[in-house]
């Protein structure tokens, strides 16, 4: 039987004091084999996200099956409130746990972080920086990569390929670059051209790479309006290809900050992960706010088969994108093989 009503029926939710979310979904069913350091990778992603952000971040960690140790280590951290959300599942795949993580919150931005990055100080102040000043940027990386502007990044070509304003400019920080592909298993043999260009949009006074890998990037909210909630696959696919398509419905473009602000740790534990997350500890993280923006974000079915179906087959034509290159900046003998 029901006696009485309930207090809370009917009663609208507070808004939430919270402007930034981190998603980070944690698969480590064992220490053995592949995953035989990827407890001790875990806790250095967590620490070096926990120090690294300011006091109005929602941190959600998605256990995804995960075994007990890795269970009761995420436990403790939910209990000293070092994050604040908390989900256990069953291995559900990577992307159904991002999604879990995703719903249930309406917050500006959403940074969606494999559990194996190490970020690094200002990350959060240089990603809201490119949203400011790049109002139509949908997604936000912080690791520059190799030609990540052929990879759903032809509406912005498109956009700007009469533009002064696209073009190539020096790599700012190349002993990271380096860093990124020796932690995925790459040796040095990869065009060493792609060390001293990288394709960059200036916009408002500021400069940002164009594309952006899917590893760690952040998201403006509005992306996930209307959200798949389930999708059959626990790792490949089309799964990250789901997250990565969605800012062209919208028009929006994807971005890289100029400098790198986090390191891809692998499943290997290495002694300078430690010793970065030390050196980079500090007192106070500063709150950074997103600008509003008046801009619509009304899919325009016409313009998005134009920009990314025939431009981007267009673009994929080798003669037209040594044209492109040599047009936007690249020395002639750079063009022939970037």
């Amino acid at each position: 039987m029901r006696v009485g009503f309930n207090p809370h029926k009917d009663k609208p939710l507070e808004k939430s004091h919270y402007i930034h979310q981190v998603i980070v979904p944690v698969y480590i069913p064992h220490a053995e084999g592949y995953f035989k350091d990827s407890f001790t990778v875990l806790q250095h992603c967590l620490n070096s996200l926990i120090q690294s952000v300011h006091s109005k971040t929602m941190i959600t960690v998605v256990n995804n099956g995960s075994s007990k140790e890795v269970v009761h280590y995420l436990n403790q951290l939910f209990e000293a409130q070092k994050i604040q959300e908390l989900i256990h599942t069953e291995n559900l795949g990577k992307i159904n746990a991002i999604l879990k993580g995703v719903t249930g919150n309406n917050i500006e931005l959403v940074t969606i972080s494999d559990a194996d990055v190490l970020f690094l100080k200002d990350w959060q102040k240089e990603t809201v920086s490119v949203f400011n000043h790049f109002p139509q940027a949908g997604v936000v990386g912080i690791v520059p990569q190799i030609r990540m502007f052929e990879y759903f990044s032809g509406n912005l070509i498109f956009d700007h390929w009469f533009s002064s304003n696209l073009k190539f400019t020096p790599l700012q920080n190349p002993e990271a670059f380096k860093k990124f592909y020796y932690s995925i298993g790459w040796g040095e043999d990869y065009n060493p051209d792609y060390l001293k260009w990288t394709l960059t949009l200036d916009q408002n006074k500021a400069r940002a790479v164009v594309g952006s890998g899917h590893f760690v990037a952040t998201y403006k909210k509005e992306l996930f309006g209307e959200i798949k909630t389930y999708l059959g696959f626990k790792l490949g696919a089309d799964t990250e290809r789901y997250l990565d398509e969605k800012p062209l419905s919208k028009g929006l473009w994807r971005l890289t900050t100029v400098d790198n602000y986090a390191y891809h740790m692998g499943n290997v534990a290495e002694d300078w992960m430690a010793e970065t997350i030390q050196n980079n500890a500090v007192a106070e993280v500063p709150v950074v706010t997103l600008q509003p923006s008046s801009r619509s974000y009304v899919p325009n079915t016409f313009s998005f088969f134009i920009k990314n179906r025939l431009f981007t087959k267009l673009f994929d034509k080798k003669g037209v994108r040594r044209y492109f290159y040599k047009a936007k900046g690249l020395p002639k003998e750079v063009a022939q093989n970037y």
